[in-house]
């Protein structure tokens, strides 16, 4: 089985400032926008987790101008072009990185400093492994509103199944590196890790390029 690869694509790489992050984050980002626009609140804050160089985050906050913005990442060197981006777009709602490692519960934010409607997360789990989603569900226990929401948005296999033969395809092409944690993981692993936290699985919405969006709230 053979993927269908973009002749502009890069090397996969899942380095947050490496070419092929940009070139994929460029890609899916007007997709998600529109979901974002029809699911995310009038007012309040929104936390990226694992923000990378910053292409999403200040890509969507400018069409939330009554939001405010937090990024975060566990790799502090991604901070300068975070907020580089933020610079030359002059944009005024997103707030400065914070680290935030998911395995790490000792950077975690606290309740006490800020409380969000939303928490979202781009592409993370074909190269980050499941156990990402507890630090995920457990983040969002300490500091997501009553009503609010986790988006998680990438390719999943369901139920152990690939929903199309190009996520197929694409999986095999990811685990051909054989690196431990890259591979494509099932919605349910994930719905079964966030579980215990009081974080469940509340919608799968389809998304082009055979993506889905996952919306997690409290149970």
């Amino acid at each position: 089985m053979s993927v269908n690869v973009p002749a502009d694509r890069p090397q996969i790489d899942p380095h947050p400032l490496s070419p092929y992050v940009a070139w994929a984050g460029n890609r899916n980002r007007d997709p998600i926008l529109t979901v974002f626009k029809e699911i995310f609140p009038k007012s309040g804050n929104v936390l990226e987790l694992a923000s990378g160089a910053g292409n999403h985050i200040n890509y969507f906050a400018p069409n939330f101008p009554t939001l405010s913005f937090q990024p975060s990442d566990y790799n502090v060197e991604v901070f300068d072009s975070i907020k580089k981006k933020r610079a030359e777009a002059g944009t005024k709602n997103i707030f400065d990185p914070i680290k935030i490692d998911l395995t790490a519960p000792e950077t975690w934010p606290s309740a006490s400093d800020r409380l969000y409607d939303v928490i979202f997360v781009v592409n993370v789990f074909q190269v980050a492994p499941v156990s990402i989603c507890d630090g995920i569900a457990q983040v969002a226990d300490r500091v997501l509103t009553k009503d609010g929401f986790v988006a998680i948005y990438g390719p999943f296999k369901v139920d152990g199944k690939y929903t199309t033969e190009s996520n197929a395809a694409f999986d095999q092409e990811i685990l051909a590196p054989k690196v431990a944690e890259w591979g494509l993981k099932d919605v349910r692993d994930l719905e079964r890790a966030a579980k215990p936290h009081n974080i469940v699985l509340k919608n799968i919405l389809d998304m082009p390029a055979s993506n889905f969006i996952l919306l997690f709230g409290r149970a």
